[in-house]
């Protein structure tokens, strides 16, 4: 059995076992799609299939869009990666020392208190007051955890407050600058990534597992307006948005993921200049130079000893995680509707079948900008398994089947 013939029978193994509602993976690489496999149900109710154009939420994957975006105006001198974040919001309660660095690396201190119910049902999105939802927050939650620059510590609102940041130095609301300038010069139509659901009829239901921690405790958590009902041994959440775009807004498919990977990818990209980009994955440390497994919008880990820069998405009824390979120039999505699936693990097991061939996949190969130096490598852990360091995925949810990690 080949590499791609042992995936494709493992995801269809996971729906046929009801492991998962339905799943999208895909493996890309420069020029376009190195393999792509799509199964289970949008809808199990009404047996909608999940197609390769089925889009479903993203949750925090947005945030490594929203830092392009923000990088794209610190090209433009627009922004300054060091600038205090008073320069650019009205108001805040964070003090004068955080920077907009601080926010792209989640060092600023700003706590994170569980986002699961900073949503939105949809009927109510077209009046929904994003910027008195993010103030209201900013009231709840008004110190520092610690002081800027000094730790590592996963927030949301940081990433909230990138969004706003945007739009002061573009003078384009945030979903719009992001579909102008990074999506739509990638290709990238509405209806494969974007700020609202494109398409009821092809949007998948998300779901939770009747047997699962998070389901025992979902009234603590998930609105209740939100609750649905039971379709076999899954419990469906309605469809919502996201009050902040820039910290888990974002809706598409794989395949839409998959055309921003290929960006990231290929020798130059379309969206930044090569030393920009470079920037993009440069590992960041504390103010005493400890190193953080972070970038300015990527996460750093590692299987095996192939290296890679990742970010994940979970929330109600939906997990997702998307991971760029330097060498041998890939980089892999995959998007469940399922709340409680292990996206890494089952990254971690898929990916090794393409990671292992001998063949480089295309021009992004050891000489790659980005790439981690054999320094870097050491002083983020050499060759042990960079990203179970912690013990604790970015993520909103605390569950059996996706712990959220930090």
């Amino acid at each position: 059995m080949t590499g791609a013939e042992a995936v494709r029978s493992k995801v269809d193994e996971l729906v046929r076992r009801m492991k998962i509602p339905g799943i999208q993976y895909l493996v890309v690489a420069p020029e376009g799609i190195v393999f792509e496999h799509t199964g289970g149900w949008a809808d199990l109710a009404g047996r909608r299939q999940l197609t390769t154009g089925t889009t479903m939420m993203a949750y925090s994957m947005s945030k490594t869009i929203t830092a392009a975006a923000v990088l794209q105006l610190v090209e433009a001198q627009k922004v300054g990666l060091d600038d205090r974040i008073d320069l650019y919001l009205e108001s805040h309660p964070y003090g004068p020392d955080v920077t907009v660095r601080h926010l792209l690396s989640h060092t600023s201190g700003i706590p994170n208190p569980i986002p699961l119910r900073w949503v939105h049902p949809t009927a109510l999105h077209e009046a929904f007051d994003e910027r008195a939802a993010l103030a209201s927050v900013l009231i709840e939650h008004p110190k520092l955890s610690f002081a800027p620059g000094t730790k590592y510590r996963y927030s949301n609102i940081g990433y909230w407050l990138l969004g706003s940041i945007v739009e002061r130095a573009s003078g384009e609301r945030f979903p719009s600058y992001v579909r102008q300038s990074v999506l739509a010069p990638l290709g990238i139509t509405p209806q494969e990534v974007g700020y609202v659901i494109p398409d009821n009829r092809d949007h998948a239901k998300g779901y939770l597992e009747k047997f699962s921690s998070m389901n025992l405790g979902k009234r603590f958590v998930i609105a209740r307006e939100l609750i649905g009902d039971y379709e076999g041994r899954w419990l469906h959440l309605r469809d919502h948005y996201v009050n902040g775009a820039a910290f888990g807004g974002l809706v598409g498919s794989a395949r839409g993921f998959g055309k921003f990977l290929q960006d990231q990818l290929r020798s130059h990209s379309v969206l930044f200049a090569d030393g920009t980009r470079e920037l993009f994955y440069s590992p960041q440390r504390t103010q005493a130079g400890t190193g953080i497994h972070m970038t300015l919008g990527w996460h750093i880990g590692a299987v095996d000893t192939a290296r890679y820069f990742y970010k994940e998405g979970g929330g109600g009824g939906f997990h997702s995680m998307m991971r760029v390979y330097p060498s041998p120039g890939i980089a892999t999505v995959v998007m469940t509707n399922t709340t409680g699936f292990n996206v890494r693990e089952f990254l971690d097991e898929v990916d090794l079948r393409f990671l292992s061939s001998t063949e480089g996949y295309g021009n992004s190969s050891s000489s790659t900008p980005w790439k981690l130096t054999t320094s870097e490598q050491r002083s983020w852990g050499g060759s042990s398994r960079i990203s179970s360091v912690s013990g604790r995925l970015q993520g909103w949810l605390h569950t059996r089947g996706a712990t959220a990690r930090k």
